[in-house]
This record gives C-alpha cells, structure tokens and sequence, in this order.
C-alpha cells in the first residue's frame, strides 16, 4: 500500500487548477494505485491527484462497490434540475454541507492505459465525478454551496481541530507541470 497523506483545505495546490495527462506510463500506474490506497483507507467515495499534492487531471472513485479511476475527465450533466445532497470531502475532515449537483453526468476521458472510456452515473456517483473534476479545476465544494451555507462551513472550517495546520512539504511530480504548484 502506498498511502499519501491527503491536503487539507488552505493548502494553496487545492485551488490550482491541474494539468491533462500527457504520458501514459508507469509513473502514472503508480499514481492511480496510490489514489485508490489512499481513498479507500480514508475511506472515501472518491479522490483527486490534487488531494495528495500532485497537479495531475486524475481522480479514482468508489462508489456503489463501483471502483474505478479516470484520467483527463470531461463531464456532460444531464439536464435535470440540479439536486441539493450532504457532500463532503476528504479535504475537510468530518464536514458536510448541503450541496447543489446535477442528478446526472457522463464522465469520458481515459483509463491509466490510455484506453477511452466513458461512464454514465446518477445520484451519488453523478456528484461524486462532479466533485473530483471540479478539484482538477481548482474548485472546492464549498464554492458551490449558497452564502448561508458557504458562511456556515466557513465558520466550521475555522473551528475545525484541524484549521490552521501547516500544510505538508511540497513533493516534486516526475510529471512535466509547466510552472504549476504541484
């Protein structure tokens, strides 16, 4: 098992949006095995190479004995209305708030071999994918949550046990970044 340890928000890498997979290789392999180590020891429905400091479009995910991993995702949302759930994330410890997503999504992008892929999902696993890509772009949960409850979380968040922790060193990707934190 290789589990790394996962980022805490207002470390500056969550809100860096993150770069597309260029090589396909065994660094990558590594990469997605330590994703799925560290999501389902946390446990958690899904996470995003960003959580574990590393600039990568990656996320794995586990979610209805679903588990599985995507590379370079692009979303299309249904066209449902968007519904309002309890989200949380791995990032902010025991926190969860009410938070709008669309029912449905169709993620396409590729598997850690380079081979395409496209998965549909509803309900929970339609936020979960919502939820990993916005981490590629930079974008948190709370960001989508309405001022009440974006007030309440922050709030939360500054009470939280573990607000105000240093955030870890910084590892270096083997992975070209173009001048982007990691």
């Amino acid at each position: 098992m290789a589990i790394q340890p996962i980022r805490l928000f207002g470390d500056p890498v969550l809100r860096t949006p993150a770069e597309p997979v260029v090589d396909f290789d065994k660094e990558l392999r590594k990469l997605v095995k330590d994703l799925t180590d560290t999501m389902m020891d946390a446990p958690g429905a899904g996470l995003a190479a960003p959580q574990i400091g590393v600039g990568l479009r990656v996320f794995t995910y586990y979610v209805d004995d679903q588990l599985g991993h995507l590379i370079n995702p692009e979303l299309d949302l249904g066209g449902e209305t968007d519904e309002e759930g309890e989200e949380g994330c791995l990032s902010f410890p025991g926190l969860t708030f009410p938070t709008p997503r669309a029912i449905r999504a169709v993620a396409k992008g590729f598997t850690m071999h380079g081979e395409p892929v496209t998965i549909e999902g509803t309900d929970l696993m339609a936020r979960c994918f919502q939820h990993e890509t916005d981490h590629l772009d930079g974008v948190l949960f709370i960001d989508r949550l309405d001022a009440k409850q974006r007030k309440l979380a922050m709030k939360a968040i500054r009470e939280a046990e573990w607000s105000g922790l240093s955030a870890p060193v910084v590892k270096i990707s083997p992975h070209a970044t173009q001048g982007r934190a990691l």
